[in-house]
């Protein structure tokens, strides 16, 4: 009886699921003017007009698409001049941070009352009721969740600004009901990964541990420390374990190793999409790992085509005018202030009916295979400073993931063509490592104490590599470039390859 009120409440949230299912365009089209009500008044609401905006269509004329550069001199008024009212019409509570840009180490995506709880926690009642409709007899919520986040920082960009990753801006927010029912603060919190980690996995033997919460390249590194300090398998250790609910980076790479790990027709795979920014897509069903677009959530959305992404005044579709099967960068306008603001995700529309989706990648070439989300200038810079310590000289590099396997962490593989060779090729691993952990907070968190992510394996080319590979691919020229970094082993394992089969 208990099991089927509790089943029955969760599945009670599903009811403004269904209202958005029933009219997607009426409800985004709702959001909009909510949001331009909200943002009117404001600083930004003032100097962009929104006084002049009568339909979506004004909303795009007079808004220009934006990115993390053109938000800082709003948030320089908010952190630094004490000025409110700046991108929306409530205060900031905090900043969540991110990864950062090409001048910043961390991005810092401010974070209002309304985008904390009718954004990120409405949709984690979504979340639970979308697990609990397609699994009715679910008694996760009976036990204990072991939330694997991330660590809070005080004072970091001002006094008295709280700052943190997304994750502990959520868990330090918690109503205290809900907090009884996760990983104590004291624990999810704590800013050292190592002792955090050991303090989870006593935490997890002395509780009915029934969902977990969290990265999966993060959890993995928990759950193998578990089994390994008890040498006992997780699914006796954790005999209740049913759901892990995961997002952040690609299951892909992991779940082969969850199986193995949790060997349990019982234990199940939830998939979200929740970032700084705002929470915007849920695992839509069991079959499928295809997200459900997010639309009551104070976040209108936009989407811009491939064939924009590089336009300086770029033209973004709005959500009824999407197709299947085509690339598009996300763009968002929320209750957090954010105003068509490029998020940096690419995602690509399996349904429009409704309006599923799944997470393809960055805009940009990058690395994001265990959370790090290293791009390019981070690579670049880490290895010109590299590269001058060592009186070394690069021709050209490319970078991919080497993803977990039963013996090894990941870890990032380079390969370099070097001009003129570094005096001590040991001394430049280090320092890569060292300079990327200074220009990339997240790099520097998932490189922690070597949990994670290992340090960089760099191969060393012969001269001319590169070059006869793009020979052989038929892509010399000026407009062929070799990609510096990516999410996969394409490039890689095919340079790989074409040494093996030349020498």
């Amino acid at each position: 009886m208990i099991r089927k009120i509790a089943c029955s409440i969760l599945s009670g949230y599903y009811k403004p699921v269904e209202k958005f299912l029933q009219n997607p365009i009426d409800v985004q089209q709702k959001t909009l003017t909510y949001l331009l009500e909200h943002g009117r008044n404001t600083f930004f609401g003032q100097e962009k007009r929104f006084d002049k905006v009568r339909s979506s269509e004004d909303f795009r004329k007079l808004v220009p698409v934006s990115a993390y550069e053109n938000l800082r001199p709003y948030l320089e008024k908010i952190i630094r001049e004490k000025q409110k009212n700046v991108l929306w019409n409530t205060p900031v509570m905090c900043f969540a941070m991110s990864s950062g840009t090409t001048e910043d180490k961390s991005k810092y995506i401010p974070v209002t009352k309304e985008s904390l709880w009718h954004c990120h926690y409405r949709c984690g009642y979504y979340m639970l009721a979308m697990y609990a409709v397609h699994h009715p007899d679910t008694a996760f919520m009976f036990g204990k969740s072991l939330v694997l986040g991330g660590s809070r920082q005080i004072n970091t960009i001002g006094d008295g600004i709280f700052t943190g990753d997304i994750s502990a801006i959520l868990v330090r927010s918690l109503p205290f009901w809900a907090k009884r029912a996760r990983t104590p603060e004291r624990i999810a919190l704590i800013p050292d990964w190592e002792d955090k980690l050991q303090k989870l996995a006593d935490y997890a033997l002395k509780s009915d541990i029934r969902s977990l919460v969290g990265v999966p390249s993060w959890m993995l590194v928990l759950l193998k420390k578990i089994a390994t300090d008890t040498g006992k398998p997780v699914s006796e250790l954790l005999p209740n374990l049913e759901v892990f609910f995961h997002g952040g980076v690609s299951f892909i790479p992991f779940e082969e190793q969850y199986r193995k790990l949790i060997p349990s027709d019982k234990m199940h795979y939830w998939e979200t999409y929740n970032a700084s920014e705002g929470f915007f897509g849920v695992q839509f069903s069991p079959d499928s790992k295809d997200l459900l677009l997010l639309l009551d959530n104070e976040v209108y959305y936009e989407f811009l085509p491939v064939s924009e992404w590089d336009k300086e005044q770029p033209e973004a579709l709005s959500l009824d005018e999407v197709k299947t099967g085509e690339q598009y960068a996300l763009i968002i306008s929320t209750s957090g202030g954010l105003w068509r603001y490029k998020i940096g995700d690419t995602i690509e529309f399996t349904s429009v009916n409704p309006y599923l989706f799944r997470i393809t990648g960055r805009t940009k070439q990058f690395i994001n295979a265990f959370g790090e989300e290293l791009i390019v200038d981070n690579a670049d810079r880490a290895l010109n400073e590299a590269c001058r310590q060592t009186e070394a000289r690069i021709t050209e590099y490319t970078a991919a993931p080497v993803y977990f396997d039963e013996s090894h962490n990941g870890a990032h593989e380079w390969l370099i063509e070097f001009e003129t060779l570094p005096l001590d090729i040991g001394k430049f691993v280090d320092l890569l490592d060292e300079n990327l952990k200074k220009i990339n907070s997240d790099y520097e968190a998932k490189r922690s104490h070597d949990l994670s992510l290992s340090k960089p394996l760099v191969r060393v080319m012969q001269k001319n590599t590169f070059y006869e590979w793009m020979k052989s691919r038929e892509r010399t020229g000026g407009q062929n470039k070799v990609p510096k970094l990516s999410n996969d082993r394409k490039y890689v394992d095919s340079i790989l390859e074409f040494i093996d089969d030349k020498y």
